[in-house]
């Protein structure tokens, strides 16, 4: 009776600190304030589970929240002028994962792709990410760390502005008609150089340097990384913070147009953002108070 006892008081001790230590799920709140639809991509790395999507739709002022799985990496990016043809076979002439479909399904962004990459729980169990136009650029992006917001380098980071009007013409990536730039390439994509991609000879951080192009990226985006080895101002790190990931978050110039010919502008904020870390936290507390008393329940009838 009383190793019994024991056992199952022992049982709520160890769901209970497995509860406060591992219990914490990061959640990814990604909002569209273009003035288009954006279609987001998700890609988990190899030893990530996935998302419970990985591709889907945001119309201008929508947003979605979707929990993490624990000390999950991958990147996250957006798509643009997306289109069904009458096979039904879905791509985007910006950010395609050649997946055919809505969902990437483990598909990597084509580049040029504004780029924001996560891994979670990490060194010292801190979450670090970056905003990258290592692979080019098709919108603007930021990170923005929310709840708690300490370890370290923790702060906004990513690229508010476009870049697409202002690309040099030998990076530039043209509408099918030929009238407006959608993107910007990297120098890498577009001359294969291993000066500009940080290979062969140039593979080290001794012998990789910023070029002209990738300057071109840092001047107007300074908290981004612009090449392979731009990590000293580029990374940031929190510990235990939720993340909205927002496309066009100021205004902006971009040519790129939605089907009713209207120019990409800041549209109003999505409520509720701020509440999600609160919602989270009371259902975490109630799915705890639920498991403590079906323990103890168990207790006081083996008694």
């Amino acid at each position: 009776m009383a190793s019994s006892t024991q056992f199952a008081l022992t049982l709520i001790t160890l769901t209970l600190f497995q509860f406060l230590t591992g219990s914490y799920s990061t959640t990814f709140t990604i909002v569209n304030k273009c003035s288009y639809t954006v279609w987001p991509g998700i890609l988990s790395s190899a030893e990530s589970p996935p998302f419970s999507t990985t591709g889907f739709a945001l119309q201008p002022g929508e947003s979605n929240t979707l929990a993490a799985p624990p000390s999950w990496s991958g990147r996250l990016w957006g798509r643009t002028l997306c289109s069904q043809d009458p096979t039904g076979k879905f791509s985007c002439i910006t950010g395609d994962c050649d997946s055919s479909a809505v969902e990437c399904a483990g598909k990597n962004a084509i580049p040029p792709a504004t780029l924001a990459e996560f891994t979670l729980n990490g060194n010292g169990g801190l979450d670090f990410f970056d905003v990258s136009l290592v692979d080019g650029y098709n919108l603007p992006m930021l990170i923005e760390p929310h709840g708690e917001t300490s370890g370290g380098n923790c702060m906004t980071t990513g690229c508010s502005v476009d870049l697409n009007a202002a690309c040099p013409l030998e990076l530039k990536v043209m509408s099918s008609d030929g009238g407006e730039g959608v993107a910007c390439k990297s120098a890498c994509e577009a001359f294969g150089d291993p000066q500009y991609c940080c290979s062969g000879d140039f593979a080290t951080p001794a012998t990789c340097k910023p070029s002209s192009y990738s300057q071109f990226f840092k001047s107007s985006c300074p908290r981004a990384y612009s090449y392979a080895y731009d990590d000293g101002t580029s990374t940031f790190t929190c510990a235990s913070a939720d993340y909205t990931i927002t496309f066009c978050p100021t205004a902006s110039t971009s040519p790129i147009k939605s089907g009713n010919e209207k120019y990409p502008i800041p549209v109003p904020d999505v409520s509720g953002v701020s509440d999600v870390r609160h919602i989270r936290t009371v259902n975490n507390v109630l799915m705890m108070m639920s498991v403590v008393f079906v323990l103890m329940h168990l207790v006081f009838y083996r008694l």
